[in-house]
């Protein structure tokens, strides 16, 4: 699954998320590629990813895109991540 994960500059809070997505995903024995990218760049490339996953105020940028879009209110609670993934796990 290819996971991608969007702050407001693609190098800050979505490195945090990507490297807490990546544990849980591991925990949960998911298979999953996950990148990071900034909110004006993630439209063009959401739809070559199976999940967004982002924060609650810059999900409306992402808006349009065919591929399923998370919100994430706390980039560190590996339980909301976790309960995200879990929807997602084949």
């Amino acid at each position: 699954m290819d996971i991608l994960c969007v702050c407001g500059n693609g190098i800050g809070t979505s490195v945090l998320l990507k490297v807490n997505v990546e544990q849980v995903a591991s925990d949960l024995g998911m298979d999953v590629n996950v990148t990071t990218s900034d909110a004006g760049s993630a439209k063009g490339t959401a739809n070559m990813n199976d999940l967004v996953l982002t924060s609650p105020q810059l999900a409306p940028e992402l808006e349009g895109t065919t591929t399923p879009v998370e919100t994430v209110e706390n980039f560190m609670d590996t339980d909301e991540i976790k309960s995200i993934l879990e929807r997602y796990a084949d």
